[in-house]
């Protein structure tokens, strides 16, 4: 089995339009121990609809790799996992039980599975029947309006998952409310499956406070990744990085989204340089320079120029 519990994971959360390939190449190269999909609808996967059958690659970097699902229909699920059985290079099926999108939860997909636990256990055992892959995992927040967590987990262990992402929201909490560690701390005690804590990470010592607390088996980082990728680095070495590895990572991303999208990829990465400059001296004449740029070469050029005589505020 390529994932080791036995010591604390580090995993990148999806994240819709960022989690992209390149991005998680990235944090692959530099130190995430499972990079996982965007999530991906279960219909559309069934119908091979061409968007979503890209956003199936993954990098050769990626390895083990994950696919993020989402739906609410248990035959509609068990016909995507059956096209995934045929894709070479995927070692688990993710189950999305946490979207708190009103798009994704008004068809009882996402954290709307969370108000029917029975649905729930269909859909893993779904899963875990009829995948060929190795791992079957599930991402959840700790309940719909209240805290539901140990309910909701003993649901999925029982239904056959091999470990569970648990968000310390509920879906009602949204992005903003503060992170229950207690209730992740609950699960973990709840359950005899890997917990994975998720929520908030966004530093080497609060990974390590949340490692503590809960006794997680590991720690899932989406929004606290994006413009440090880094980040995973630092997990895994426990120190902080130099100026030269940050533009090496830069570049690195940059280099990687025109492999994928060709020019458009500078565009697209506008984006990632607004967060990336963030903190430094002469970021927003940067910013508005950048977003004017359309060829490649002279956006790599740029970027050179500014991560090499810049310093971070």
């Amino acid at each position: 089995m390529k994932l080791d519990f036995s010591r604390p994971l580090y995993l990148l959360a999806p994240l819709a339009g960022y989690t992209d390939l390149p991005f998680r190449s990235v944090v692959k190269r530099f130190g995430a121990d499972l990079t996982i999909s965007e999530m991906i609808s279960s219909n559309a996967l069934v119908y091979e609809n061409d968007k979503t059958l890209h956003m199936l690659e993954k990098s050769p970097l990626e390895d083990p790799y994950f696919v993020q699902i989402a739906g609410s229909d248990p035959e509609v699920i068990k016909k995507a996992v059956e096209k995934l059985n045929e894709k070479e290079g995927i070692d688990g099926i993710d189950l999305n039980a946490g979207c708190p999108v009103p798009k994704v939860v008004r068809q009882g997909a996402g954290s709307g599975l969370l108000r029917d636990l029975d649905r729930l256990a269909r859909i893993v055992e779904t899963i875990k029947k009829h995948s060929n892959k190795s791992y079957t995992s599930v991402k959840i927040r700790i309940g719909f309006h209240e805290d539901d967590v140990e309910r909701i987990v003993k649901t999925i262990e029982n239904a056959g998952a091999d470990f569970i992402t648990v968000h310390g929201r509920t879906r009602s909490g949204g992005f903003k409310a503060p992170v229950d560690y207690e209730a992740i701390k609950r699960a973990k005690e709840t359950v005899h499956i890997p917990v994975i804590a998720n929520g908030d990470i966004d530093s080497y010592q609060k990974a390590q406070w949340v490692l503590e607390y809960t006794k997680a088996d590991g720690v899932m980082i989406g929004r606290g990744a994006i413009g440090k990728p880094w980040i995973f680095y630092q997990l895994k070495h426990k120190t902080q990085i130099d100026e030269a590895l940050r533009r090496k990572i830069v570049l690195e991303h940059f280099r990687q989204m025109i492999a994928f999208y060709g020019e458009y990829g500078v565009v697209l990465f506008r984006k990632h340089l607004h967060t990336y400059s963030k903190g430094y001296a002469g970021a927003t004449a940067f910013r508005q320079r950048i977003n004017e740029v359309v060829d490649k070469d002279e956006m790599e050029r740029l970027i050179v120029e500014f991560f090499s005589t810049k310093r971070a505020a």
